[in-house]
């Protein structure tokens, strides 16, 4: 009896932390909303003087896509004059000297580009920025990922709004070359316009801190020094500047309008490491951000719960998993406890926050491909697809996020790429780290076939109210597993 009041306790309060994580997003939604329906509209002259911009292309064993990105940046519609080219290349493998030879070839063609190879990769990423930056020419500096691919007039669409000497960083949406390519892309493109589209309007319109992306965007060159510059000590630099330079007073611009097309990954083992990065580097943000921000006198108390939830986003994989795994006794506790029907009623109100989610998503998506009947049930199949995809990355997700909450160190893993636009290009055959398995990957195996025994309790005690969910579960976690034993790339 008491170990059943204990797992009812914790399941109603994840079912709760999910709740409330919901309003917050259902405040980003709304935003959008108003955001969506105020037809002013922002306009810029061109430029008189355009400033000198040092464009930074952080690489690490990029043979597969370097030469598209340089391709792309020697076509900015931008004075030669004004543009300094730095190539931030910490590479360890045989891409060294085609991005050196390419490097050289930009700078045959007039272009002031620069080759900069670190001996150690000290700080990963934000090392290797903050190396490029204090040689810097630029008063800005557009940053962008290998996999990244400008339009032409790039440059000329974003510096405008840098006319307001408040904003400190403008941001462009992600678009997605590859969206379409498999199963894995559609999910991820699905999950980052929602972000791109929702969250970062939401935030913005609210007044809210934003975040810059790690790419696509340019930084002010004083905020990013104003800001104490970039540091290594999280997977995520990107947030932990943003939010260093926002608690400084500096404005974020985010154009949504303005898209950047970009490579998703397509296999599971690039998509896992990014998002281990991702969620792992966002906890390390919490605790190391959030006490700044809670502390801070200048800030609303609505965008100190705002942040705390932008900070902690990740964690949600914790507490999502912590609802699954305890699903299956709540189901045999809730047949044998008939007495505490008001109590599962409760907990089956807090689940109404996955009709929030539903519309945010069904939001951001009808912006891209618009409404109407069939598109919503094209949605709502893809909805159910990411969603089951997302909780079958919850373990594997919740290991980032402990470590990160505790301080565990780890490697900046970079997220392969392999120059695939469209469904005619392929990876085969290319040079793939292989993953060893893992205890975590044999655990993935063992819920799903705990989640399959979830759908035969259905059956012996009848009650189906979980049934949905934990076929969603048991599809989730079988698509990591099946494609973890059976694709280790």
């Amino acid at each position: 009896m008491i170990l059943d009041y204990v797992v009812l306790s914790i399941y109603a309060l994840a079912l709760l932390a999910i709740f409330i994580y919901s309003l917050a997003q259902l405040e980003l939604i709304l935003n959008f909303k108003k955001a969506s329906k105020n037809k002013r509209i922002e306009t810029f002259e061109t430029l008189e003087t355009w400033p000198k911009v040092t464009v930074q292309l952080p690489l690490y064993n990029e043979k597969y896509v370097v030469e598209r990105l340089l391709k792309h940046i020697s076509e900015l519609d931008y004075p030669k004059s004004k543009l300094e080219i730095q190539v931030l290349d910490d590479s360890t493998d045989e891409s060294k000297l085609l991005t050196e030879s390419l490097t050289q070839k930009l700078k045959d063609q007039g272009f002031n580009a620069k080759y900069i190879h670190r001996i150690n990769r000290e700080n990963f990423k934000a090392g290797a920025l903050k190396a490029g930056l204090e040689i810097s020419e630029g008063e800005f500096i557009a940053i962008f990922d290998a996999d990244f691919m400008p339009n032409p007039d790039w440059l000329k669409q974003c510096l405008p709004h840098f006319e307001n000497q408040n904003i400190g960083v403008v941001q462009t949406r992600w678009g997605h070359v590859n969206r379409n390519y498999n199963l894995l892309t559609k999910i991820q493109a699905f999950a980052l316009d929602f972000h791109f589209l929702v969250e970062q309007v939401g935030r913005q319109f609210g007044g809210h801190f934003i975040n810059f992306n790690g790419t696509a965007g340019i930084w002010r060159k004083t905020c990013i020094i104003d800001a104490n510059n970039w540091e290594g000590d999280t997977l995520t630099e990107d947030l932990d500047l943003s939010y260093r330079a926002q608690l400084k007073g500096w404005t974020f611009k985010y154009l949504k309008d303005v898209v950047t097309p970009a490579e998703l990954p397509i296999v599971l083992s690039a998509a896992r490491s990014q998002q281990f990065r991702w969620n792992k580097g966002a906890a390390e943000n919490f605790k190391k951000n959030f006490r700044k921000v809670f502390k801070h006198k200048k800030l609303s108390f609505s965008n100190k719960i705002q942040s705390f939830f932008h900070l902690l986003n990740s964690s949600m994989f914790l507490v999502i998993l912590v609802v699954a795994v305890l699903s299956i006794p709540v189901l045999y506790i809730k047949f044998q406890q008939q007495n505490l029907d008001v109590v599962f009623f409760i907990m089956a109100a807090l689940g109404s926050s996955t009709l929030i989610f539903i519309w945010g998503y069904w939001t951001s998506y009808k912006a891209i491909y618009g409404s109407g009947i069939l598109n919503f049930m094209k949605f709502l199949g893809l909805f159910v697809l990411f969603f089951s995809v997302a909780m079958g990355l919850s373990l594997h997700n919740t290991l980032a996020i402990l470590e990160g909450h505790f301080n565990k160190k780890s490697d900046f893993i970079r997220t392969p790429k392999f120059n695939i636009e469209n469904k005619k290009d392929t990876w085969r055959g290319k040079i793939v780290t292989s993953r060893k398995l893992s205890l975590i990957n044999f655990m993935e195996v063992l819920l799903m076939l705990y989640f399959i025994f979830g759908l035969y309790s259905a059956f012996v005690i009848e009650d189906f109210g979980l049934i949905i969910f934990h076929l969603m579960l048991t599809f989730g976690f079988g698509f990591i597993a099946f494609k973890t034993l059976f694709f280790k790339v």
